[in-house]
């Protein structure tokens, strides 16, 4: 069985070597310039280039994108189990759904995650677990997926929502509710698989104490990790992770995702979070 999935889940290179997944690239751009897979955008050249001013924005991947790793993978006689962000946030499902109509082939699985970065990489980590388990065909590991993913939880505080108001994904009117000089707002991804605002708090120290609060309330499953999450600088996620301690919840730092160029002109730099699995 070949998992697959989109760049939104932020895996690294090494991570879809490590856990034998293959990934399809959401294009990046910066005016007339267009990054993909061919022509990959590292991180380093992405923040300078958003930071200096210059305005990026993503498109979902082709449908011939996913045809091609889908084809790779039926040729190679394996099942396919394709797991990509939330449909609500980007129209990659719709370019997966098209790939596997052209090829009408009932070996091939398509999830909505209905969630994306941390989240989306929860339910990619439990689909490889199940599949090296080795138990379980891939239509019923999609059935494990599908009732797992109303349990995925992802919570963040942003520096500002207006990247999110931009490339819509929220609405203008809820990012004007943060313009206030050091109002920090804190986002969650909804049931729905929407971003939504949850909170927020005057400055960075209240934000990170109110979002480790929220999180530490809630009963997490122990089955699955916490993953943190942060964009550009660490530095305010391993504060949370440090008040998420006090608070009696134990996060393993090795496990910091870096949001990559797929989802971070949507965010902007600063943000951090964690995602994770609640409790039955």
């Amino acid at each position: 069985m070949r998992i697959i999935t989109d760049s939104a889940a932020d895996f690294t290179h090494e991570e879809l070597n490590r856990h034998h997944i293959s990934c399809v690239y959401t294009q990046v751009m910066f005016g007339a310039e267009t990054f993909t897979a061919e022509h990959p955008l590292t991180e380093d050249v992405f923040w300078t280039r958003l930071l200096a001013g210059e305005n990026a924005k993503t498109s979902q991947p082709s449908p011939e994108a996913f045809l091609q790793a889908f084809r790779a993978a039926r040729e190679a006689g394996e099942d396919v189990l394709c797991i990509c962000i939330s449909s609500a946030l980007s129209g990659t499902m719709q370019s997966a759904r098209i790939a596997a109509s052209m090829l009408e082939d009932e070996h091939i699985h398509i999830v909505d995650s209905m969630t994306g970065a941390a989240g989306q990489k929860l339910l990619v980590l439990a689909a490889c677990k199940l599949r090296d388990e080795g138990r379980l065909i891939a239509r019923e590991i999609v059935q494990r997926l599908e009732n797992l993913r109303s349990r995925v939880r992802l919570f963040a505080s942003l520096d500002t929502l207006d990247n999110l108001a931009r490339s819509g994904r929220i609405p203008r009117a809820v990012a004007s509710l943060g313009t206030l000089a050091q109002l920090k707002p804190l986002v969650e991804v909804t049931r729905d698989g929407r971003i939504a605002l949850c909170g927020k708090s005057l400055g960075r120290r209240r934000a990170i104490d109110a979002l480790a609060k929220r999180i530490a309330a809630m009963k997490i499953d122990p089955a699955h990790p916490i993953i943190p999450l942060y964009s550009y600088q660490k530095d305010n996620a391993l504060a949370l992770l440090r008040k998420l301690k006090e608070h009696g919840v134990s996060v393993n730092e090795a496990l910091l995702s870096a949001l990559g160029p797929s989802i971070s002109p949507h965010i902007g730099p600063n943000a951090y979070g964690v995602a994770f699995v609640a409790a039955e």
